[in-house]
């Protein structure tokens, strides 16, 4: 039997080299690693399937309707071209092609509940923003930049609605954003300009030609309309008494059902059929890595890990720092939310710092640092065709930066009012 933390090292080698040498989904490479942290922790056959399925029930009771709602909300406008429509009344706001490319990630993200499904929405018409081959590249770096601003840091994502069950299940979600919203925007904002600062311009080389010369339509009601019902849905849902946990099901679902209902007969079940096979994929991911991560915290690694670190490094880094490393090592938020929140629920930092602010701390580490084990990272080299030191140099090094930031604020919070 190995000591808990070597096990976790092990597993997550494990988990990275299977991933990057067989390109097997993540799911059974995840179960996979669950497998072999509780056969080389010690665990009974019996105890590691049980926790597997624990933990893969747990996760699915809380994202199956999530993100599927998501997945098919994002298949029916793209079906319908509504995307380009919702881009273009954007454009009303603003005709700053750096600011529209960061905003529309931002506000993509939360409702379709995937940062990469969103960027692959918005990165055609990003790159259209632009003339200019490095400007448009620019662009579609700030695309997925913005993606990442909201989906790690705002409430309800499937990074942080782990978080929020764990830690803040007494407080509204309304109080969580409040504080997270403007720290996003603050970070994005921060990114938009150190793009346009090196880019030494403003930001207004919008390409020429159609349809980004002509003027703005008016916006239309269709392409927002399941954006419209889960804002509505809020309040509803807090009329009726619902819970937050029952909530985010609530508003998500009823998103879902507008966009059925106003999608094109033609394309209505050919939309909603593409929808449920990539949000099949991506919750059997997540529940993945909810079995991992309850397995993980029976096998002891919470208790392993801070007598490992105790006395290394002040209790309020310890929530980033954790996040931080898991990230590093397996390159999915959602699996670094799920394991850190596991492991920091049983540690003392749940009873010294603010919620709110361990959720941010969290989340700012989903962010740090994301390299050769993170899918996104891939799939921005494969869209933008820049070598792997400009990725970094454009995506990974800016990312970090910014869980850096969203930290320093965090911690200063908690050490000012707390």
């Amino acid at each position: 039997m190995l000591d808990p933390l070597l096990a976790f090292v092990l597993t997550i080698a494990f988990i990275t080299i299977f991933s990057l040498k067989f390109r097997i989904i993540p799911f059974f490479t995840l179960i996979g690693g669950a497998l072999v942290f509780g056969i080389l922790t010690g665990m009974g056959p019996d105890a590691m399937i049980l926790a597997i399925i624990d933990g893969l029930g747990r996760m699915f009771g809380i994202f199956g309707i999530i993100i599927l709602s998501g997945s098919v909300i994002a298949r029916l406008l793209v079906k319908q071209d509504l995307i380009e429509v919702i881009v273009n009344d954007m454009r009303r706001c603003t005709r700053n092609p750096s600011l529209l490319a960061g905003a529309s990630g931002y506000m993509l993200a939360v409702p379709v509940s995937c940062c990469i499904t969103a960027f692959l929405m918005l990165a055609p018409f990003a790159s259209h923003f632009s003339k200019n081959d490095d400007p448009r590249k620019d662009l579609i770096y700030i695309t997925a930049l913005g993606t990442l601003t909201s989906f790690a840091l705002l409430y309800p994502t499937p990074v942080t609605i782990p978080l929020f069950s764990l830690f803040s299940s007494k407080i509204s979600p309304v109080w969580y954003d409040g504080l997270a919203i403007p720290v996003s925007l603050i970070i994005l904002a921060g990114l938009i300009l150190t793009f346009t600062s090196l880019r030494g311009g403003n930001g207004s080389d919008v390409r020429s030609g159609e349809p980004w010369e002509k003027e703005p339509p008016e916006v239309h009601v269709r392409a927002w309309m399941p954006f419209i019902a889960i804002l509505i849905s809020i309040p509803a849902g807090i009329l009726i008494g619902l819970s937050s946990a029952a909530l985010i099901q609530f508003i998500m679902l009823a998103g879902a059902v507008c966009a059925i209902f106003f999608a094109a007969p033609a394309i209505r079940i050919e939309g909603m059929t593409e929808g449920v096979k990539h949000g099949g994929v991506i919750i059997f991911d997540i529940c993945g890595a909810g079995a991992l991560g309850y397995v993980i915290v029976q096998g002891g690694f919470a208790a392993g890990l801070l007598s490992g670190i105790e006395g290394l490094i002040p209790i309020l880094c310890v929530p980033f720092v954790i996040a931080a490393l898991i990230q590093t090592a397996q390159g999915s938020r959602v699996v670094t939310a799920v394991i850190t929140g596991e492991i920091i629920a049983g540690t003392g930092s749940v009873a010294v710092i603010h919620p709110v602010l361990l959720i941010l701390m969290i989340g700012a580490g989903t962010c740090v640092i994301s390299y050769v084990t993170d899918p996104f990272f891939w799939l921005i080299q494969r869209t933008t065709g820049d070598e792997i030191g400009v990725v970094v140099k454009k995506y990974t090094f800016p990312l970090a930066m910014a869980g850096l930031a969203v930290f320093i604020i965090a911690a200063g919070l908690q050490i000012a009012l707390f």
